[in-house]
């Protein structure tokens, strides 16, 4: 029980770390503040989970700084890639898109977010985590035990309110996508929106993400695009054809 707790804290306390880093970049970028992260509370699960598991994985490997950076890098790239896939798929919408970085895998992770996670690692393992080991290992059994419940039950309350909120997108998708006479991504997309602006926290989920748009029709946008390009290649050939006769 303490060890789960303890590791608990832990999660809650990177979770905050990582969404105080995202909401810092991107108001930067954007010269703005932007409230970053799916969930309502000022906490990024993706930098908790990855935190934890560079913790239970890699601390064996402290002796070898390369090997922990290598390893977090994979790790934390795994992590990103699947938490995209199920989010795709549970709501039918990609929430950030790397196509436009250079070696980027399916638009999913990319290079160069993939570096930062690996110096993460490394800070995790040589400094955060013996930094907050030591101020936890001052505070009582007891008092940790009290405050991972409660910080558990809050946590789980957010996820509840927060992916009722996403829930909508998929909702908002699949009504939109059959009213819209056109099979057009941005359209789709700019009309998703406005239905989420309606719903409670909507307008902060898109300001969150910037990069959101309906997979669905995005597909259907890829497939159009290459019959468009298919037609063009057979114009060509055609006019050249002419051209030779």
């Amino acid at each position: 029980m303490e060890n789960l707790s303890l590791y608990f804290l832990l999660f809650i306390i990177y979770s905050f770390l990582g969404w105080a880093i995202e909401v810092t970049l991107c108001s930067v970028i954007e010269k703005k503040l932007v409230d970053r992260g799916f969930l309502i509370g000022p906490i990024c699960p993706i930098y908790g989970c990855g935190a934890i598991i560079i913790t239970l994985a890699l601390t064996s490997y402290k002796d070898d700084w390369i090997v922990v950076f290598c390893l977090a890098v994979i790790l934390c790239g795994i992590l990103e890639y699947f938490t995209s896939w199920a989010m795709e798929k549970l709501f039918h919408a990609r929430w950030w898109d790397y196509s436009n970085n250079r070696f980027n895998i399916n638009g999913r992770i990319c290079l160069e977010t993939m570096i930062p996670f690996g110096l993460l690692g490394l800070a995790i393992i040589y400094i955060l985590n013996p930094f907050f080991y030591n101020l936890l290992s001052n505070i009582s059994t007891n008092i940790i035990n009290i405050i991972s419940i409660i910080l558990f039950i809050v946590f789980i309350t957010d996820m509840i309110l927060s992916f009722n909120v996403i829930s909508k997108v998929t909702k908002a998708v699949k009504n939109v996508s059959k009213e819209s006479r056109k099979d057009n991504t941005n359209e789709i997309t700019e009309k998703v929106k406005e239905v989420l602006r309606k719903t409670w926290r909507g307008n902060r989920l898109i300001e969150a993400f910037p990069k959101f748009e309906t997979i669905k029709e995005k597909v259907k946008k890829v497939a159009a695009d290459t019959v468009e390009k298919g037609k063009t290649v057979m114009k060509s050939t055609k006019k050249k054809k002419d051209t030779k006769d």
